[in-house]
């Protein structure tokens, strides 16, 4: 530890890092959940009332991939925000509601599917889409005053140096890291471990019993395996290094240096790019609901090596003939 001076910190390293990831994320999420809620809407009837939270999912996803273009611009620029102070809280209020709307409905697929499955006799009926609508409204409510706090933490430096933090400037850290921590534990601890724990039950009760149709264990296991995924890539990475990082710029604000600082910091702007990955892979829930959806998309990887196999194909001809 070092309590006179602290190592330079590679902020250059998100200018490099994000635009790239922001760009793959916004043009492969806009088509996965354009596609998804285009199938969804069309095959509405058929699914069931789970379908409504589904819908909020993607509508949440789509609010939060049209601020990308915004942010590669500010990265791009070296981190000079040109929009206006009002548009950056904006932008981050955003992301806020995207990343807990997306585990606040989740959590709320999660828990239909456990009431369906282990409990289909006690709620037949007694769930109807008034319900679920009505629940989708309060998830929305929920999260915006979750995260209208952090639009009051100033979001720009005193320096005039035009940035646009996702936290807050070096001032107010320390309470930014109490808010951070809080709506952790109540905005992502909580529902992951009711969506989690959900899931851990169904999976129980489907291989404990043999007369459960097979296509809906593979199916549950399914999205059991697509959760474990968004969370360990997704929001435990991101959490994690958030308040870690937020730690860090409190000891460096102290003037108490540790040889991590820089590590933590370029693995907490890593995990700020994986954590947008959620907009492009919550379309993988449609897949688990809808399989018409995922009908469409074998055929359409089909195509996609038939096309592949063809162009090797004709290459190899082609090759010969010169030779």
């Amino acid at each position: 530890m070092n309590t006179t001076s602290c190592q330079d910190i590679s902020f250059t390293f998100p200018k490099k890092f994000l635009p790239p990831v922001f760009i793959l994320v916004f043009i492969v999420g806009l088509v996965a959940n354009g596609w998804g809620l285009k199938s969804l809407l069309h095959n509405w009837k058929k699914l069931g009332n789970v379908n409504v939270f589904i819908l909020n999912l993607g509508l949440a996803d789509i609010l939060y991939l049209l601020t990308l273009p915004f942010l590669v611009v500010y990265y791009l620029k070296g981190n000079v925000w040109i929009f206006g102070d009002v548009f950056c809280k904006v932008t981050r209020f955003c992301f806020n509601l995207n990343l807990y709307c997306s585990i606040g409905f989740l959590t709320c697929i999660s828990v239909y599917r456990y009431l369906a499955i282990v409990h289909p006799m006690r709620v037949m009926g007694r769930i109807t889409v008034s319900h679920t609508v009505i629940i989708s409204a309060m998830v929305w409510i929920l999260v915006s005053v979750q995260s209208l706090p952090d639009m009051f933490f100033p979001k720009s430096s005193s320096n005039m140096t035009g940035e646009c933090f996702d936290t807050t400037s070096n001032e107010y850290v320390e309470d930014y890291l109490k808010y951070s921590f809080s709506w952790t534990i109540i905005g992502f601890g909580i529902p992951s471990l009711i969506t989690l724990g959900c899931y851990g039950h169904v999976i129980t009760v489907l291989f404990c019993k043999d007369n459960i149709n097979q296509v809906l264990k593979q199916r549950s296991l399914k999205l059991l395996i697509i959760l474990i995924l968004l969370y360990s890539i997704c929001y435990i990475p991101y959490y994690t290094l958030k308040n870690l990082n937020l730690w860090s710029r409190i000891l460096s604000k102290h003037k108490i240096c540790h040889q991590w600082a820089d590590g933590v910091y370029i693995a907490h702007r890593i995990s700020r790019g994986l954590v947008c990955l959620n907009s492009a892979l919550n379309p993988l829930v449609y897949l688990h609901v809808n399989e018409e959806i995922s009908a469409q998309l074998r055929q359409l990887l089909q195509r996609f090596r038939q096309a592949a196999t063809q162009l090797y194909t004709n290459n190899q001809f082609h090759n010969m003939t010169i030779l």
